[in-house]
């Protein structure tokens, strides 16, 4: 409220506070902010959503542990211990941890050719990491990780899952890069018959779910639903109808009569509670904890901040009210992973496909994560003796169909026609990302931006008009964006500029509200100023300084403050009778 051109402070009441934040304890364990008002109607929304997603993430497991070049059950390790331990400490109903196409390629690209061990403590050391970030509540990084960048680095990492299970897809058996001729030559007619089919039934039954019926009846409605569990099923539907078949084409004749690739055979039974392998023997070779460390090397510190930066961005496309404690979620994280560790799991973050089922299947708290994990438990006890008749083709046709539509090149032109910076972040971590790995990708794109960064407090903008007050004409000069130490340099190299380019002729109003953090650089910038300023009988004016930091330039005569609106009497200060020749 203002009243005769001043701020008035006034007290309207306790109705507009702030409102009063969770205690540290219902924030950490965050089942006990929303446990005591749990319903039949939320019990039952969880329970089907549970039951969905576990129909959804069990393929999806088997499929990912495959491209990270690890045998089924470790997949889906990672999928039940995931899915319970949020739901004690996880923030947002409808994020799914587990394994990811993305952990898978970290894995991969760091763990190939290694023992299944350095996977089991890479996720113990990942976890860790994001736990310690949590608790240090280091979830304000993510914020230097601009958007143009999450974009190119999952259509960089979608491309790389697609292409590299091509080869698995058709039935190509050749290391390396094969030649055109050597790819053509090497196609398996079986492999690539189920692979090709599956993609084909997989992409139709995605559209079940976009049907639209022209009359809206009981039985139309009723019938949009069927298709559309139909459609969010359709992994586990593709994956169980080729291992059924597989099933009975070995009972009638024999596993040797299958001429498509099938899985490798799976461990039965459930996970063993146990510590995770520091040491380890693995042919005739002892490895010990720092070894391990060392050939893991940088994928201790990318795959958490891959994993957290994939997470948190999963968690704001879902959060209702916009308050997201990204912290909170470091921290979930990191306790998915350590717990996931202590059985066997790879390292897991969210999955934005499985998240968007959970909110497409109506889930109303995390506690359905506990039946999505009871359903995989019961995979893992029961139907491991079968995934070994599951076409390797096949879950190729799932993880290209699950990734192929976060490929997204519509940036391309939006960000050429918009920014130049977003442009060149984009194609840069596309590429970097194809060529020298997701890591590197993601890597450039955080040191671009952070040299953007740098540049732009080093060179602000600034902008510079000829103003008139009761017919007094002077230079205003406005920072468009803050100013810190490192741009004073380049604010008084504008300052001397502008004042040379009109002559001396004006006095100058310098617009110091956007000065940030104003320390000796300030004051000594503007005191030199000022002073040569003075040599030419040019008053300068700061304006909007705030006041606890006039005393430090009250040494200068030249320098007089001033707030917003100007008025002539800022401009009446001049003691020199050539100065005030000029303002006239």
């Amino acid at each position: 409220m203002k009243g005769d051109g001043h701020d008035v402070d006034i007290n309207i009441g306790t109705n507009y506070s702030k409102p009063k934040e969770l205690h540290w304890l219902l924030r950490r364990i965050f089942i006990l902010s929303w446990i005591r008002s749990y319903d039949r109607e939320k019990a039952v929304s969880d329970l089907i959503a549970g039951i969905t997603l576990g129909m959804t993430i069990i393929p999806q497991s088997i499929a990912y542990a495959a491209l990270a070049g690890l045998s089924s059950e470790y997949g889906l390790y990672s999928a039940f211990i995931g899915s319970i331990i949020y739901v004690f400490f996880g923030t947002i109903a409808q994020v799914s941890i587990g394994p990811t196409s993305l952990m898978a390629i970290m894995v991969l690209q760091f763990c190939s050719d290694k023992p299944v061990q350095f996977v089991i403590v890479l996720a113990f050391l990942a976890g860790l990491v994001e736990f310690l970030m949590g608790v240090l509540r280091l979830g304000f990084i993510v914020n230097f990780i601009p958007t143009p960048v999450t974009k190119a680095f999952t259509t960089g990492t979608s491309l790389i899952v697609a292409l590299a299970q091509v080869k698995n897809l058709l039935g190509i058996k050749h290391k390396g890069i094969p030649t055109p001729k050597q790819f053509f030559d090497k196609i398996e007619f079986a492999d690539a018959t189920v692979g090709i089919v599956c993609m084909i039934v997989l992409l139709t039954l995605r559209q079940l779910s976009s049907i639209k019926f022209k009359n809206k009846t009981d039985t139309t409605r009723r019938l949009k639903k069927v298709l559309w569990y139909i459609s969010i099923s359709r992994n586990a539907l593709v994956v169980f109808t080729c291992g059924l078949i597989a099933f009975l084409w070995i009972r009638k004749s024999s596993i040797e009569a299958v001429p498509f690739a099938l899985s490798s055979p799976v461990s039965s039974g459930l996970p063993k509670l146990q510590l995770p392998p520091f040491s380890f023997t693995y042919e005739n070779r002892t490895y010990a904890f720092i070894d391990v460390c060392r050939e893991l090397g940088s994928a201790i510190v990318v795959v958490p901040i891959v994993a957290v930066l994939a997470n948190v961005a999963i968690a704001k496309a879902f959060v209702k009210d916009g308050q997201l404690d990204a912290s909170q979620e470091m921290l979930t994280l990191g306790l998915c992973n350590l717990a996931g560790s202590f059985f066997s799991a790879m390292p897991t973050c969210g999955a934005f496909t499985r998240s968007a089922v959970s909110q497409a299947s109506g889930v109303r708290t995390p506690m359905a994560g506990i039946y999505t994990g009871i359903i995989v438990l019961s995979a893992l006890s029961i139907l491991t003796p079968y995934f070994q008749y599951i076409p390797k083709s096949s879950l190729s046709a799932v993880l290209i169909a699950a990734v192929i539509f976060m490929v997204d090149f519509t940036p391309i032109m939006t960000l050429w026609r918009t920014s130049k910076k977003d442009f060149f972040s984009w194609t840069g971590c596309l590429v970097v990302c194809l060529v020298a790995g997701v890591e590197m990708g993601l890597l450039y794109g955080i040191v671009l931006n952070m040299i953007f960064v740098i540049l732009r407090l080093g060179n602000p903008e600034i902008e510079v008009k000829l103003k008139q007050c009761n017919n007094i004409t002077y230079v205003h000069i406005e920072p468009l964006s803050d100013i810190y130490f490192s741009g004073v340099d380049y604010l008084r190299t504008e300052l001397r500029a502008t004042a040379a380019m009109y002559r001396y002729d004006f006095p100058i109003v310098l617009d110091c509200s956007r000065f940030m953090l104003f320390d000796a650089t300030f004051v000594d910038m503007i005191t030199s100023t000022a002073k040569e300023l003075n040599d030419q009988q040019v008053l300068l004016i700061l304006q909007s300084l705030s006041g606890k930091y006039q005393p430090l330039l009250q040494s200068s005569s030249n320098i007089h403050f001033a707030i917003n609106p100007l008025t002539a009497e800022d401009f009446n200060v001049a003691t020199n009778q050539t100065v005030i020749e000029k303002l006239k």
